[in-house]
């Protein structure tokens, strides 16, 4: 039998980061657990679990939506993390955000390089080999 959406998404969450689910249901479990049930089991069950594109892929896009916005730096770091954690390179990523630039403006690419300035430099600290 087919795991349940949540289940599947706990699953695609550990794909991309094995800390990220417990991260979340820390943030959201205790004061809005629906929500982060959601968010499992849509977002991650349901979108980033379905077939046509890769891991890799739908970080790419979600690094590129996340920049877009300009209102989602926290998140945005999330994904630069997770990103990297699936086999996007370092100059992919600035080189996604650049792009932001022309779709989305030149403050939210500056914005998003900050954030990716800072996720380098974590990455860095912690010396986990995500280097280009």
């Amino acid at each position: 039998m087919a795991p349940d959406r949540y289940e599947r998404g706990l699953e695609v969450l550990r794909e991309i980061d094995p800390t990220m689910a417990e991260q979340l249901r820390g943030k959201l479990g205790d004061l809005a657990p629906d929500l982060e049930r959601m968010v499992v089991a849509f977002g991650f069950g349901d979108v980033y679990g379905r077939p046509g594109l890769g891991l890799r892929e739908r970080e790419i896009a979600t690094v590129a939506a996340l920049t877009a916005l300009g209102t989602a730096e926290r998140q945005l770091r999330v994904h630069l993390r997770a990103a990297l954690n699936v086999g996007v390179s370092r100059e992919e990523l600035v080189e996604v955000v650049m792009q932001m630039a022309v779709y989305a403006g030149f403050p939210a690419a500056l914005n998003g390089i900050s954030a990716i300035r800072q996720v380098f430099a974590e990455a860095d600290a912690a010396g986990d080999g995500k280097r280009p």
